[in-house]
């Protein structure tokens, strides 16, 4: 009924048309009467007017038509090469690909990559450092990468002297000695002790003698030392504090003891954190836990979480670059040493003083009690002597690219670190191994021809970032403007520390990318894993229904790409079982970081690097062929909820007694959560039909993170400039959500002007809601003018 409809109303309409014509003929023939009426010459001038328009209009005609079939014949746009190009501009991924890189990879060539990667020492600043470079650079051209190049940085290093070895003396009453650390690890198997190997140290560190009474400190963390401070009576200034490793980072607990006003600091690693298997009997060469002449060296000093070239905060370490003089620079002031449980046992032993709290009781095998001191039994004293020099070495990044066929500006960045203490079997070449691995199968494909990815791959083999993360830093720093607004994610793999679980550290957006390639990658086969990655991930580390993934923090090569520039991120590695209740695998930085102790004890088979290495490889071919972007902005709002309502716990009824309220974030947050949810709607239920409109949409994807960033930085951090994730002061380990606001609270009360602390908590809160809001915008229609200038 509806077509009849529409038939007879618009046939009524034709039928009047015709009425209104006949009618206009009607009058028309009544003025050719009254024309012929007329003059003659009237009649011949009518005529000529009527022949020359119509010769006019036919003459126009006519050239039209020509010109319209002549441009006709040349556009033939559905067959041209323009349109060719839009064509494969709006390609979606070629999932055979990815089961063709997956297939590709291999165990046996991870584990001979490591092989050779260990086979001595290679200590950033050394000749072997370079030596390493060229042999990734040299494998990246055999592979097929587009370019591989070396990127060299002139960058002040700390060195201990073999000819002056570091010790930590007991001394009598009189003077004389009555025990003394050993200079070196022992050699424990065939292999372990190199020419090139350096014998234990604190990067950093100050050099110097000091001499005192000795106190323990637990771990060395800001709420140990005001125990020590406020319930246990205990006054650290001017004495030689002794902790144990664990639980935060090294160069957090060298800035609190000299917060404290302690004159040195010795670092041990205890049974308790490192043979946590109660028989220090069964330690390496047989198993993974720590014998007692083992030794952690690491680095003192990563500034405000991100590190670098200690000289040249802020930007790159060029051979022109302006360098501060070393003494304006945050460097630890007091001379730090590490010892093995052996050495500090005896150290223990003799403390005088009260019994420490049981939860600071460690597991020394023989020691019954861990006293608190000040001092020695029968007077003694501690005396420790540190010759550290830190001198400018020249140290030597990797950078390595295959070059995307649609969007060769847009930067998918893989990257892991090359230096190590020692030989770095786990820390960092298993993870230099794996990456080896994905560009050989990469590259492969590439040079086939079966396959080049839509975005670019970039592959980062970062230098010395052992000692502050500075290869990677000075690279983003150098390169931030190109970075900034081209990079799409950074993947990062330090080690492969573990063989019970997959884990991640990410921004919130890269969520569901990792959880789509864990689900697609297949498990070590070994019992008590699952099928896949994910579903033993899920089970073994669950965050209610899906597997936990941390925030980011600092402590390896991601922090300046997210803390800088505001580039998502994400760590990944196969872990141990968290329920061991250790803070690193127990070989950690020791000389006995051998092949031996990965090929014969940590992963036999190295199906868990292959695990690692097919993850890493799917999350970046997903991020580099997806004609959108895999990211769920939904998931981050997800993680800022939980994070909102962590922070109203620990300071909202403080905040009400000053008059702070939360009202602005939560409108702001508001406001996110509803883009958020419209942004992917609007993602859903598009066409895709247009290359600038994928291209918008993806960059407003990629931005998320870079509007969090804050231009002035956090509060006392500067450099730190994401304002909802960073790395905690108090443990550049951890990461914090809304850091800047954590920072302020903290014993806001003991401040030496509260007033005015809690007047930058104020200023702080406006900014996290300015920012909220302003990553709110970021995802809005680009075409709506509110993107611009909202409604207030």
């Amino acid at each position: 009924m509806e077509d009849n409809y529409h038939k007879l109303e618009v046939d009524g309409d034709f039928q009047s048309l015709k009425s209104t014509h006949n009618h206009n003929q009607a009058n028309d023939t009544d003025s050719q009467v009254q024309i012929l009426g007329g003059s003659q010459r009237d009649k011949m001038g009518s005529r000529t007017t009527l022949i020359i328009v119509a010769v006019v209009t036919a003459v126009l005609g006519i050239t039209l038509g020509v010109l319209i079939g002549w441009f006709s014949s040349q556009a033939q746009f559905p067959d041209s090469e323009a349109y060719k190009i839009w064509l494969k501009a709006l390609e979606g991924e070629d999932e055979a690909i990815r089961e063709m890189i997956l297939e590709e990879l291999n165990a046996d060539v991870i584990k001979e990559n490591l092989r050779t990667l260990t086979a001595k020492p290679h200590l950033a600043g050394t000749p072997a450092d370079k030596e390493n470079a060229e042999y990734v650079k040299d494998m990246w051209d055999e592979h097929g990468l587009d370019s591989a190049r070396i990127v060299p940085y002139n960058v002040l290093l700390s060195y201990p002297l073999k000819e002056k070895p570091n010790f930590v003396y007991i001394l009598n009453p009189n003077g004389t000695e009555f025990y003394k650390s050993d200079p070196e690890e022992k050699d424990l198997d065939d292999g372990d002790k190199h020419p090139d190997t350096v014998p234990p140290f604190n990067a950093y560190a100050a050099e110097g003698t000091v001499e005192g009474d000795l106190v323990y400190v637990n771990y060395g963390r800001i709420e140990d030392f005001q125990k020590l401070d406020e319930e246990l009576k205990v006054n650290v200034t001017g004495k030689i504090c002794i902790a144990r490793y664990g639980k935060i980072f090294r160069g957090d607990k060298a800035k609190h003891a000299q917060q404290y006003g302690a004159v040195g600091l010795v670092i041990y690693s205890d049974p308790a954190d490192y043979a946590a298997d109660d028989n220090t009997a069964d330690v390496y060469p047989h198993t993974w836990w720590l014998p007692g002449s083992g030794v952690q060296r690491g680095s003192l000093y990563i500034k405000q979480g991100l590190g670098g070239d200690p000289l040249t905060p802020a930007y790159p370490s060029s051979e022109n670059a302006y360098r501060y003089p070393e003494s304006s620079v945050d460097l630890p002031k007091i001379p730090v040493q590490p010892i093995g449980y052996e050495n500090a046992k005896h150290f223990l032993e003799q403390l005088d003083g009260d019994r420490a709290p049981d939860e600071w009781q460690g597991n020394i095998d023989g020691l019954a009690n861990y006293n608190l001191g000040p001092g020695l039994l029968d007077g003694r004293t501690v005396k420790l002597e540190v010759n550290n020099i830190r001198e400018r070495k020249w140290t030597y990044n990797v950078i390595g690219m295959i070059r995307g066929s649609q969007e060769p500006d847009r930067y998918v960045i893989l990257g892991n670190h090359r230096d190590a203490w020692v030989f770095g079997a786990v820390d960092p070449s298993s993870g230099t191994a794996v990456m080896l691995e994905i560009t050989r199968a990469m590259g492969k494909l590439v040079k086939s021809g079966k396959w080049r990815p839509r975005r670019s791959i970039v592959f980062c083999s970062w230098a010395a970032e052992e000692y502050s993360l500075i290869g990677s830093t000075e690279w983003v720093e150098e390169f931030s403007k190109n970075l900034g607004s081209r990079a799409v994610a950074y993947l990062n793999v330090d080690n492969i520390p573990g063989n019970y679980t997959f884990r991640a550290k990410a921004t919130p957006n890269l969520l569901q990318t990792i959880f789509e390639a864990t689900k697609y990658v297949r498990d070590a086969p070994f019992p008590g894993h699952s099928e896949t990655v994910y579903d033993t991930w899920l089970k073994r580390n669950p965050d209610g229904d899906q597997p936990k993934v941390s925030n980011l923090g600092s402590g390896s090569d991601y922090a300046s790409f997210l803390g800088q520039l505001g580039i998502s991120a994400v760590d990944l590695r196969y872990t141990f079982d968290s329920d061991l209740n250790i803070s690193s695998y127990p070989l950690y930085h020791s000389m006995y970081e051998t092949f031996h102790l990965v090929s014969e004890i940590m992963d036999r088979s190295f199906e868990y690097h292959l695990a690692v290495a097919r993850v890493w490889a799917e999350m970046s071919r997903n991020l580099a062929d997806s004609l959108i972007l895999p990211f769920d902005c939904r998931d981050y709002t997800a993680n800022l909820e939980k994070s909102i309502a962590a922070l109203k716990e620990d300071y909202q009824q403080k905040m009400n007694e000053h008059d702070i309220t939360f009202d602005a974030i939560d409108s702001a947050f508001g406001n996110l959560t509803s883009e958020a949810v419209e942004f992917h709607e609007r993602i859903a239920n598009s066409p895709l039909n247009d290359p600038f409109y994928v291209r918008r949409i993806n960059d407003q994807l990629m931005y998320v993170d870079r509007a969090f960033t804050d231009p002035l930085g956090l509060p006392d951090r500067q450099l730190q400039r994401h304002v909802a994730f960073a790395p905690s002061s108090r443990d550049a380990y951890f990461g914090e959500a809304f850091p800047g606001i954590a920072d302020l609270m903290f014993e806001i009360d003991k401040s030496p002007d509260p007033a005015a602390q809690w007047e930058r908590v104020r200023e702080h809160m406006s900014v996290i809601a300015f920012t909220i809001q302003s990553v709110a915008s970021t995802i809005k229609d680009a075409e709506s003018i509110d993107t611009l200038a909202p409604q207030r």
